[in-house]
């Protein structure tokens, strides 16, 4: 739903009252201020008016430059609906940097600028006649009783020139919200994101981005279903988002990303938990695909929900180099879609539905990576699937043509090695102190090590399995 924004400004009292505010130095061409607009950022006023009039001078302008200062700016309001209304929200949230269609070029220069949503607000459902919370039975998608403090605190759409956003710290605020009752098939799937980019054409360069304490999620990309020009990508590097509700980063639609760096640790620990409740989530929605993705160095870290998970839609095609996955109290990873590559990774704590397939091309494949099951590693002192000694690190019981090659299974506490049927083992080195039995079953290329109870019945070994000392080859 949209909301008029010039309407939705001069309706919501004094506290937006900026809104038409445009002052004579906002010359073209020149870059443009929150403070031209009449914004204080003094971390006590609301903001919100100002940002929403500078979005409708960018617009005008077709693109340009917006400069922020290292200043706290308060933003987020919200517009009560009439009780006898029967669409719309229930307390209607007033936008804030918001662009759409812009034919130029777009840099938002944050130079340590923190945008922190307005406490007090209400987000979930609420009553519109009494203003009190409501709670229903999930699912429940009554959209007359929704409330959010903001949808985006940035949202950029439908642009074609290139887009840079640097340098901004999204505060949320999520435990100030007054919290209502829960909307959608199942938690909060209302709005209240850090950074939507949403169908742009140009080159997406977000850097130095700390986006946290989003009741939804802290980034939402949703991008074209089409090789962008001149080789455009949307690129993410240092980008810190954590203590989201739902998600750390969701990619839902678009080609051509790439992820360096980044951290997408805590969701659903800040307040709110909603699923997926992941670090990162890739999930073709809307009839889109989402295609060549590229992750370096990034770590995924103590999520509600897995850490990575892809398991629905059209999404294929992802390569994650250096990262490490670390699950606390859900699966490190869950990368059930086709032509998925990890390369020197690390994981810590269970693993699941790692995609098989006929083709090896389509089956996941894991190079040089470790698994392993060490409290310190963790960031809590907990490891998934550590205090059960019954779960395997990797739950793949018929994933034909999973791949290993030259990975390490170093289990020092109570995880026993994988339980798998018709995975590839190559060059392998797979140890537990666990005495519980493993089933690590499989093709076995090369030289392989094994040390633990294990039971291999049924794998066939191409070259060498030393297990427990002893030699093994050929069918076992």
């Amino acid at each position: 739903m949209n909301i008029d924004r010039r309407h939705l400004l001069a309706s919501s009292g004094a506290a937006l009252a900026l809104a038409a505010f445009v002052p004579a130095r906002a010359q073209p061409g020149r870059a443009l201020t929150p403070e031209m607009f009449g914004a204080k950022g003094d971390g006590k006023t609301n903001d919100t008016a100002a940002f929403a009039a500078l979005s409708d001078a960018v617009e005008q302008r077709g693109g340009g430059m917006i400069m922020l200062r290292k200043t706290t700016y308060i933003v987020g309001a919200q517009r009560p609906r009439p009780a006898g209304a029967k669409t719309g929200y229930a307390y209607e949230p007033a936008p804030l940097i918001e662009l759409r269609d812009l034919r130029g070029s777009l840099v938002i220069r944050g130079n340590g600028a923190k945008l922190q949503c307005a406490p007090g607000l209400r987000y979930g459902t609420f009553d519109r006649a009494s203003g009190r919370k409501t709670s229903h039975t999930m699912p429940f998608l009554d959209g007359t009783e929704l409330s959010s403090p903001y949808r985006a605190m940035i949202h950029i759409e439908g642009c074609l020139g290139d887009i840079t956003i640097s340098d901004i710290e999204l505060d949320g605020n999520l435990r100030a919200h007054a919290l209502g009752g829960p909307w959608g098939d199942t938690g909060y799937q209302i709005p209240a994101t850090g950074i939507i980019l949403k169908n742009n054409r140009g080159w997406e360069r977000l850097s130095n981005i700390y986006a946290h304490h989003h009741a939804q999620d802290g980034l939402m990309i949703d991008g074209v279903d089409a090789v962008r020009s001149n080789g455009a990508r949307t690129t993410l590097d240092n980008v810190r988002s954590e203590y989201n509700g739902r998600q750390g980063l969701s990619i839902v639609g678009g080609r051509g990303f790439t992820i360096r760096s980044s951290q997408f640790n805590h969701t659903g620990k800040g307040g709110i938990a909603s699923a997926p409740g992941s670090g990162i989530d890739i999930e073709a929605e809307g009839g889109k695909r989402v295609r060549d993705l590229v992750f370096d160095k990034c770590e995924v870290a103590n999520n509600t929900g897995a850490g990575l998970v892809a398991d629905s839609g059209d999404s294929e095609d992802a390569r994650f180099t250096r990262c490490s996955f670390i699950g606390t109290t859900n699966w490190s990873a869950w990368p059930n879609k086709p032509r998925f590559r990890f390369a020197q990774c690390i994981f810590v704590g269970a693993f699941v539905h790692a995609i098989g397939d006929r083709d090896p091309a389509r089956a996941t494949q894991f190079t040089q990576c470790r698994f392993l099951d060490d409290p310190a590693l963790s960031p809590t002192g907990k490891v998934y699937g550590g205090e059960n000694p019954d779960r395997p690190i990797g739950d793949l019981p018929d994933n034909i043509n999973v791949r290993f090659d030259r990975c390490d299974f170093h289990l020092t506490h109570q995880a026993v090695l994988p339980w798998t049927t018709n995975v590839i083992y190559a060059d392998c080195t797979l140890s537990q102190v666990s005495t519980t039995m493993s089933f690590p079953r499989g093709t076995y290329i090369g030289r392989n090590v094994l040390t633990g109870n294990s039971n291999i019945s049924g794998s066939n070994i191409i070259g060498t399995l030393i297990g427990n000392g002893r030699t093994f080859s050929g069918r076992v």
